[in-house]
């Protein structure tokens, strides 16, 4: 089950297809979804988990909070929607584009991938590419 929340004012669009999307997208993975949450909040609010749990100082998209067991994937993603905007605006994409590249991020590294070499880094990206193409096929 996957669930959405919001520390802010901001709503997903496209719920239903959205949950289709991460729930094909473990299971392509090799994964099932247990119990997720998806909390979307201010920079700050993100910043404050990030100093609170990681001691990491910084602004960022998102925080995974991993609780897998086995292949069943359960957690919680805390994810800033003021640097999804930043990071859409940056990289000359939409926020709904950027915002399910993060949300795919946050699950596969539940999967199992990284990004903290430049060889996972890359993985990484492919897969995100992947899945957003996998999203525009069948789930847009």
């Amino acid at each position: 089950m996957i669930e959405f929340n919001s520390q802010n004012e901001f709503q997903i669009d496209k719920e239903d297809q959205v949950l289709n999307w991460l729930n094909s997208v473990a299971e392509m993975e090799n994964h099932q979804v247990g119990e997720l949450g998806y909390v979307f909040c201010s920079d700050e609010y993100l910043l404050d988990i990030n100093i609170q749990y990681l001691d990491h100082d910084t602004y960022t998209d998102i925080v995974t909070f991993d609780y897998k067991e086995g292949t069943v994937l359960n957690g919680e993603m805390y994810i800033s929607t003021e640097r999804v905007a930043d990071n859409a605006e940056q990289f000359s994409v939409s926020f709904d584009s950027e915002l399910r590249r993060v949300m795919v991020h946050g699950l596969l590294h539940m999967c199992g991938f990284g990004d903290k070499t430049d060889e996972d880094t890359k993985l990484m990206r492919a897969k995100e590419d992947e899945y957003l193409k996998l999203w525009d096929e069948r789930f847009a």
